[in-house]
């Protein structure tokens, strides 16, 4: 088979190269999009990830495939954009790719394929690192207000694209510069209508450089809409010899109250787990209280989580 190493291959490709029909047409071949063949990805039973997560690979890997079939004038938008950039969308349709162009070239079509025309001015569009046309992550950010329901999600998108990785500590490093700043998201909604703006700008508003993970842009806007004070992100926290103890995700420093999300990772890495563990013993010794929340409280119970939060504030008020 015509592979080479890539995703997917045209049927009139190989079938020009001379490999015989019966050949294209194996059934040990899948057919992502018409006129294409890719290699069958056999499901795993060692594959323990949540159905979701195997389900947005599955999206990813049918965007690559569709690189092979793509036009000079198509690029990757939307949903498929916001997965290949590895923002932290919450559950949306995932039946099909999203790939637009600009006005006045025509949307495509096709089975799996979502098609857009956008105005020109509305949209800006990088070179991805894997070699095809895509929304820069700001463009992406505002393509979704009629997509994203949930306005805490909007925040978190928004928040994943303002953020610089980095490693904490004295001798910490930035791990890479944010996608866009909090003004360049401001000046993407300027740039024409877009579908869910009040959403978008509201969101814009209340996006923070700092929260690593959709579960801490949740948390922080939890508590703001209780109507508690705002806390502040991505603290790091050092002793009385200015030792370096560690970075508490979300923190009311003058009250000494860390507020840190257990996400999965928390879970499941047995390494974080105990580093987890020293630094809460770390900081307790510093006389800091460490409020513990986890993605049931957050998404399920979020009464609880208010309630340890106001208690801690009240003790230390």
């Amino acid at each position: 088979m015509p592979l080479d190493d890539k995703p997917a291959f045209r049927v009139a490709d190989a079938l020009r190269a001379g490999t015989p029909r019966r050949a294209v047409d194996s059934a040990d071949l899948d057919r992502p999009f018409t006129g294409l063949r890719a290699e069958r990805v056999a499901d795993s039973a060692d594959d323990d990830r949540h159905p979701l997560e195997r389900e947005r690979d599955a999206h990813c890997r049918a965007a690559r495939q569709f690189v092979v079939h793509m036009h000079a004038h198509e690029f990757f938008s939307h949903v498929t954009a916001a997965l290949l950039w590895q923002l932290p969308l919450p559950s949306v349709d995932l039946d099909r790719i999203d790939v637009s162009v600009r006005a006045p070239h025509r949307a495509p079509s096709g089975r799996g394929v979502r098609g857009h025309q956008l105005a020109t001015k509305q949209v800006s569009t990088v070179a991805h690192d894997e070699g095809f046309e895509i929304t820069s992550p700001a463009s992406t950010w505002a393509q979704l207000g009629g997509v994203v329901r949930h306005p805490y999600d909007l925040v978190a998108i928004a928040d994943a694209i303002v953020l610089r990785p980095r490693i904490p500590g004295p001798r910490g490093r930035v791990l890479r510069e944010a996608h866009a700043t909090v003004e360049e998201l401001a000046a993407e909604l300027r740039r024409g209508r877009r579908v869910g703006i009040r959403a978008l700008e509201e969101a814009q508003r209340r996006t923070r450089p700092g929260a690593v993970s959709r579960g801490e842009t949740w948390t922080r806007l939890t508590i703001v809409d209780a109507g508690l004070p705002e806390p502040l992100l991505d603290v790091e926290v050092y002793d009385e010899h200015g030792d370096f103890v560690g970075c508490v995700d979300l923190a009311y420093v003058a009250q000494k109250i860390a507020i840190e999300y257990e996400g999965d990772h928390h879970r499941v890495s047995a390494a974080q787990w105990r580093r987890d563990i020293e630094k809460h013993d770390q900081l307790a010794a510093l006389g800091w209280r460490v409020v513990r929340v986890t993605k049931d409280e957050v998404f399920n119970h979020p009464g609880v989580l208010i309630g340890r939060v106001r208690e801690a504030l009240r003790t230390r008020s």
